[in-house]
């Protein structure tokens, strides 16, 4: 999620695309095929699609960031809104100065939790009861921060945000509680001016680690679990990859599927750090906020923050061979 314009009064584009653009991942057959936007939503509502969590049925559960809301959209298109956070006066958030919704995270019991970033005490992680309902705010975190991305560790019962402004990895317990600053360092801070001022973003919980995206600097980022539970040192896992919003493993091997918001694409980045565009802005990508992925269905989100048209849902199938 780089520098935002708040949204004002500008009609939503509705773009009837259906058609893929792909580049070959490995030479040969490209990793994506079928793509298709399944819904469309509300720009001028602020209906602004930030993040992904998945639903056994199928189904999205989608952050709304300037909306404050939390919605469900079927793979037909039908959405329906969860929860509303509760509205900020005069609201201070560093960099976009609106409170956002942001990262979601789904427990298996279908628990929903997100980031919610205000410059004000209620920035932190909200809780959300299966099927929706009233918000609870479980944890604060910094007022002067951007939490943004979203992880949950249920083995060890904790959330990780990764905070885009102060550069830090928090670490919560999933019952609520004090924030505990786990990681920290120049590979999650933002880049110098002129860059946005984005540095940790996308955060995911996967192999023995947590591992994080940095907008300003391109980068992939591996952080080891210890067996204390601390944090080991950052790995930088892949670069060059501009504009990098959320992310997701393709499988239970290190292929990550990236969102690159800046440029409208979608990148294949392989475990050895290389990586292809797979999605391009010709299969309806408008500024691709998140990915997630589950039985070699793609789903990505569009923000349109700098298109400013047609904030939408994108989704494609994975072929076999990139599922590892």
């Amino acid at each position: 999620m780089p520098r935002l314009p708040r949204p004002a009064g500008i009609a939503m584009a509705v773009l009837a695309l259906s058609v893929l653009a792909t580049a070959p991942a490995s030479g040969g057959e490209p990793a994506l095929s079928d793509a298709r936007l399944v819904a469309h939503f509300d720009f001028a509502a602020g209906r602004t699609p930030e993040n992904i969590a998945l639903e056994r049925d199928g189904s999205a559960d989608l952050t709304f960031a300037f909306a404050r809301q939390v919605a469900n959209v079927t793979r037909q298109g039908t959405t329906r809104i969860l929860a509303t956070l509760p509205s900020v006066a005069n609201a201070h958030t560093p960099l976009v100065r609106a409170a956002m919704v942001l990262g979601i995270a789904r427990a298996h019991d279908g628990t929903l939790y997100v980031t919610y970033a205000t410059g004000t005490a209620k920035t932190g992680v909200w809780r959300i009861a299966r099927g929706g309902g009233a918000p609870r705010q479980i944890a604060k975190l910094p007022a002067d921060g951007l939490p943004n991305g979203l992880a949950l560790d249920e083995h060890r019962g904790v959330l990780y945000a990764a905070d885009s402004v102060l550069g830090t990895v928090w670490r919560i317990p999933r019952s609520g509680g004090k924030a505990v600053a786990w990681a920290k360092g120049a590979a999650l801070t933002p880049a110098p001016a002129p860059a946005e001022g984005v540095g940790a973003n996308g955060i995911k919980v996967h192999g023995h680690a947590v591992w994080v995206s940095n907008t300003d600097r391109g980068t992939l980022l591996r952080i080891p679990v210890r067996p204390d539970d601390t944090a080991g040192a950052v790995e930088k896992r892949a670069t060059g990859l501009a504009g990098i919003d959320d992310f997701a493993f393709t499988g239970r091997g290190h292929t990550v599927l990236a969102a690159l918001i800046s440029s409208n694409r979608v990148a294949l980045v392989r475990p050895d750090g290389t990586h292809t565009e797979v999605l391009t802005r010709q299969a309806g990508l408008s500024n691709p906020t998140a990915v997630a992925v589950r039985d070699r269905t793609v789903y990505v989100t569009g923000g349109a923050y700098y298109t400013m048209r047609d904030p939408n849902l994108l989704i494609a199938r994975l072929h076999r061979g990139f599922d590892r």
